[in-house]
């Protein structure tokens, strides 16, 4: 968008052409009142008080849209009536409970009418009997609910479930009299609230993924966390500015804290909030944040236990699930004492990272998930984007319904999520290992076949054909016919019949040879029927594109081919390419730490099994900090450098204790911050120093961006053929985890806390005979594993699925390093 100049109350200030006037207002630190606008959504007009005078016509600041020198009045006589009138209607029969009310204190009604002064009430109208309801995690009183329909708003534009809707509410009609003695635009608003609730879109019970993110936005008390409610008054909290814990999106948060209670003084995280208008978060990230290790001392006995284990260990194996600054650490240890650093899915990320900068010539991919958010045309290959990364998933939504945009979306497995979002996404479900065809498929629809190597052109070439097929068409053809008419003889005055030729136009339909182009891509893919058709459609005036790819790709069989496609793409079509590391710190611990291969004979274990295990979650040898009672940094799927802070106290051991009996030397583990390596990226700034918020324009003021190497390429851009006898058109299970699971982490949460299965839709129950909660074997070529089945209604087909986030269930006895496995699945 172009820059220009407006004027608000007689202040120039500089915007985007066609920017709404209440988005450029903020930007620019002018205050406009609005209940019902949320950036990054469609406006709905339901308050209507962000009433401002643009060139002496009186619009929504909303939704009218900056020009170029447009004079802008927020306050005039006429529309201090409005807000001050539309403030006393908010007030009607709202109930004065504000001394027990949950968003007591942060409440925008509050805000609002005490802003506007309204000191008494001129409307009135009998009230309606309106039960609260329950929905599972979230908890709606209708008594409080002002109708400005944020919750519906973010439901659909942001996060793509559309779960909930407005209803009738029931009750007296307004009274015609106030029509025309009150303010036009209070009376229009009075009208709709009085008429409408909000329920859910799918009858009595709330269908959707549970993000929460309808609380977070809800401007009263109507809508509130179940498990939040009547525990706590925002005033006695402490906010402690974080960054999430769980996937790599590294979404901003801050723990609400306070003592547990009278008798226990200790501290205690009563929920987490966000910046609704400039990030959402997940399930996870809301109701998943008391997974802290509590009631832990400093156990000297176990700590020399640690030492002496460390003395003897050849090998160190970790998760991500740690900070930059205790990556940093590893890596140190590493240098020093000759470990092996072992984390599967890091590895696979780094050396994914390293094939794609072979032909790239980058050490990073050029995407992030603001410009999936800014672009038209999304498509994402190789991630069960629902789950590995929610924020991905909202991402490619909010592109799909805030710019007109359309999408296409590989993976095996069916996703009603996906499919729901919009009717301009269209879901190719290929068999496991096809993951290549995909990319090449993307690489024939877009790329320039003349700039590319001339091998890939030439394989690609090979996949299309030429066929003649008969097709129906309709034409015009002129036809001559007789009509006999009845014309008057003046002379006789008797009516004569007279014949005359008359020629006309009719459709006609003809057959007719043509040929046309086969693309056998198509068919490796799996693509629906009229596929070409479909994507002509979506790709008309399309202009930003970004592919998002994911872990599949990672743990591939020809990762490296795949990592190589991924860079032609990036290098030859209009996409910008975005990958999606597996958990909340991968990309961070792929660049910092030298990984290995395989162990030794000795294993340190680090929130994994070891011979010795260092555990967070309070079943191992020597008890650790969770990430929320850590200061230190991760590293997200954008590139950033993202600080967090410790919400609760830790009273026991830290890493650091351990790298400093060992021989390294430094006094907090956040010591480490300023030491991260340059040569991957990051900068050399001390942790007291990193930002942790974002400016009324949406700037995000987070840590900092990683700046990206460049590296000389040898020119050699080959990529290897498809080897299409490795299709797993067999039975299959896939690594997975259920919405609102990543890790033991999440399942620890007592909101969360629940016991894995294998997942399956109610197509695989129906096909193979099962039932919720049937005991099942599964077997493969590696091993045999017993558990239940657990009907997972936000998938469809007859792919199943086992989770990584419950620790009883032993995955890795089934499953080598591709996400998906060759199996049998016998009922007990």
């Amino acid at each position: 968008m172009n820059e220009i100049t407006i004027t608000i109350d007689g202040r120039s200030v500089q915007t985007r052409e066609g920017e709404y006037i209440l988005n450029a207002a903020r930007e620019n630190g002018i205050f406009i009142p609005a209940i019902c606008y949320l950036t990054r959504c469609s406006p709905t007009l339901a308050c209507r008080i962000c009433l401002v005078e643009a060139d002496g016509k009186q619009v929504y600041a909303c939704n009218a849209k900056s020009k170029e020198g447009m004079n802008i009045v927020t306050s005039t006589p006429t529309i201090e009536a409005e807000k001050r009138a539309i403030m006393e209607v908010y007030d009607v029969n709202h109930p004065l409970e504000c001394g027990v009310c949950d968003q007591s204190g942060e409440c925008e009604l509050q805000n609002y009418t005490l802003e506007i002064g309204v000191d008494s009430q001129t409307y009135s109208i009998p009230d309606t009997y309106k039960p609260a309801q329950e929905w599972g995690l979230i908890h709606y009183d209708p008594a409080l609910c002002i109708m400005c329909e944020r919750c519906v708003t973010v439901c659909k534009d942001m996060i793509g479930d559309g779960a909930l809707k407005t209803v009738p509410r029931g009750g007296d009609a307004i009274e015609a009299t106030f029509k025309e003695s009150m303010p036009k635009d209070a009376y229009a608003m009075w009208n709709k609230l009085n008429k409408s609730l909000i329920g859910p879109n799918g009858g009595d019970t709330l269908d959707c993924t549970n993000c929460g993110e309808c609380t977070a936005v809800c401007p009263v008390g109507a809508l509130v966390s179940s498990d939040f409610q009547y525990t706590s008054n925002a005033w006695e909290h402490t906010q402690i500015p974080a960054t999430c814990a769980h996937c790599s999106a590294g979404c901003q948060l801050s723990y609400d804290v306070k003592h547990t209670s009278i008798s226990h003084p200790e501290d205690k995280i009563y929920r987490v909030k966000n910046e609704w208008n400039y990030v959402s978060l997940c399930g996870a990230g809301r109701y998943g944040y008391d997974f802290e290790n509590r009631g832990v001392t400093k156990d000297e006995t176990a700590f020399a236990a640690a030492i002496a284990a460390f003395k003897k260990a050849d090998t160190i194996a970790f998760t991500s699930s740690i900070t930059n600054e205790e990556a940093l650490i590893l890596q140190r240890l590493k240098e020093k004492s000759g470990y092996r650093l072992i984390n599967e899915e890091a590895r696979a990320f780094k050396n994914f990272l390293s094939h794609y900068s072979e032909i790239s010539g980058t050490s990073l991919y050029g995407g992030n998930l603001k410009e999936v958010h800014e672009s038209d045309f999304v498509v994402s290959i190789g991630s069960a984007l629902k789950t590995d990364n929610p924020n991905a998933r909202f991402a490619m939504n909010n592109a799909l319904s805030m710019n007109k945009g359309a999408g296409l979306y590989f993976h095996p497995i069916n996703d009603p999520v996906i499919a729901d979002m919009s009717k301009n996404v269209t879901q190719i479900n290929h068999v496991p290992m096809m993951e290549e065809a995909a990319l090449y498929l993307i690489l024939d629809l877009f790329g320039d076949k003349g700039a590319m190597p001339s091998a890939v052109s030439e394989y690609l070439s090979g996949f299309h054909s030429t066929k003649t097929v008969t097709v129906e068409e309709t034409v015009d053809e002129k036809v001559t016919e007789t009509v006999v008419k009845k014309v008057l003889n003046e002379e006789t005055g008797i009516e004569e019949e007279v014949s005359e030729q008359v020629t006309k136009t009719v459709k006609k339909k003809v057959a007719k040879e043509v040929e046309v182009d086969e693309n056998r891509l198509l068919d490796l893919v799996s693509a629906p029927a009229k596929f070409s058709e479909t994507l002509t459609k979506y790709l008309a005036k399309k202009e930003h594109f970004s592919l998002m790819v994911g872990p599949d790709l990672y743990t591939h069989p020809n990762a490296r081919n795949c990592a190589r496609l991924v860079a032609l793409i990036e290098k030859y079509t209009p996409f910008s390419v975005t990958m999606i590391p597996n958990l909340v710190n991968t990309l961070g611990v792929a660049l910092i730490c030298d990984l290995d291969e395989k162990g030794g004979d000795y294993t340190i274990g680090y929130n994994t099994k070891g011979d010795f295990t260092l555990s967070a979650l309070g079943d191992g040898d020597l008890d650790m900090p969770a990430l929320n009672q850590q200061e230190g940094t991760f590293t997200s799927i954008d590139k950033r450098v993202n600080p967090t802070n410790a919400a609760v106290a830790f009273g026991g051991y830290e890493l650091n204790d351990i790298a400093n009996r060992l021989g390294l030397q430094a006094k907090l583990t956040v010591d480490y911050t300023s030491q991260l390596p340059e040569n991957a990226g990051y900068v050399s700034v001390e942790f007291d120093g990193l930002p942790n918020y974002y400016t009324n324009g949406g700037e995000e003021v987070r840590g900092y961006l990683l700046n990206v190497q460049s590296y000389a390429c040898n020119g050699d851009e080959s990529v290897i053929i498809i080897d299409e006898s490795k299709r797993m058109d067999n039975d299959v299970v896939y690594l997975a985890n259920p919405v609102l699971q990543f890790t033991p982490f999440t399942a620890k949460a007592h909101q969360l806390d629940s016991k894995g299965g294998i997942y399956v839709s109610q197509n695989y129950c129906d096909a193979k005979g099962l039932q919720n909660k049937d005991q099942v074997r599964i077997s493969s070529a590696k091993g045999e594993l017993v558990t239940t089945i657990i009907v997972d209604g936000k998938i469809n087909g007859l792919i199943p699925y086992l989770p990584t986030f419950d620790t009883n269930i032993n995955f890795e006895s089934l499953c080598e390093r591709y996400r998906f496995t060759s199996v049998s699945i016998q009922k007990v």
